[in-house]
């Protein structure tokens, strides 16, 4: 089952900054985002440099269990019960990640309202890893990039399902309103004399990028054309049975480096965790 390592292998050994042309060349995607989405796909399923479709196609149903879109989260799932992928392109270096109706997640919950029939039954499974993959795109060239798993990097469901419940609560209350049952923060029906307008309240979230986040463990080299880097948790690091080939990429690669660091845990900042942080530049 392939995971996170081999797809850093790959960024490693085939860096494609150049996405627009990467892209064009392989017959990808020609939107930058949806560009950004399949690269990552490809940097998973080992298909970065395939160019028969029929192979990719096949390599890629191999790979993951769910395939989705921003309609129907999360962007992949990879199979056998691993990492759920949320792709997240941005255009400046220090703008927030939108997420729009659907809260950060540190773990994605099969329970979960959010995601449809097809991703909770794609296989057996009740929670999985969430790994946030942000990618900063000027022009046609993606200049960074980063992995990030979600319990690193967002605080637990509760915090935010808090805020949600007082907030669907407190619009509810609100006198002389008709409410229809909804997902969403709320729904009004027939807001006009002839019933036939309703207006729809959304939560619309966002979240600082990880670069931004992350700033007091790792800084981009700006004389650089691309820098990557990847927080893994210590014990997710442990129990990826391929991690050891990580370290011999360390060995051979120039500009990668595998190094421990501490983090700060998102649902209490006074403690903190332990990490490996892996960089990568050219």
């Amino acid at each position: 089952m392939r995971n996170i390592v081999d797809a850093i292998i790959e960024i490693v050994n085939a860096p494609q900054y150049m996405l627009k042309e990467y892209s064009d060349s392989n017959n990808r995607a020609n939107q930058m985002g949806a560009a950004l989405e399949e690269y990552v796909k490809d940097l998973f399923a080992g298909t970065v440099n395939e160019t028969d479709i029929n192979k990719r196609n096949k390599k890629i149903s191999e790979t993951f269990s769910y395939l989705g879109n921003q309609h129907n989260p999360p962007d992949s799932m990879l199979k056998n019960g691993g990492d759920a992928i949320e792709v997240k392109k941005i255009e400046s270096p220090n703008a927030a990640l939108p997420l729009n109706s659907s809260y950060p997640k540190a773990k994605l919950y099969s329970a979960s309202e959010m995601i449809n029939t097809a991703c909770k039954r794609c296989e057996p499974w009740a929670m999985r890893d969430m790994l946030y993959v942000t990618g900063v795109l000027e022009r046609e060239m993606l200049t960074s990039l980063a992995f990030v798993y979600g319990d690193e990097y967002c605080a637990g469901k509760e915090t935010y399902e808090r805020i949600r419940k007082k907030l669907k609560e407190g619009i509810l209350t609100i006198p002389d309103v008709e409410f229809s049952d909804t997902k969403e923060l709320g729904r009004v029906n027939r807001v006009d004399p002839l019933g036939i307008t309703s207006l729809r309240i959304r939560g619309m979230w966002t979240i600082e990028n990880p670069f931004t986040v992350f700033d007091y463990l790792y800084r981009r080299d700006v004389s650089k054309k691309f820098n990557f880097f990847a927080i893994i948790g210590e014990n997710k690091a442990a129990s990826l049975k391929n991690f050891g080939d990580l370290e011999k990429l360390q060995q051979e690669k120039n500009g990668f480096c595998i190094s421990n660091a501490q983090i700060k845990s998102p649902d209490n900042p006074a403690i903190l965790r332990n990490v490996k942080l892996i960089t990568y530049s050219l």
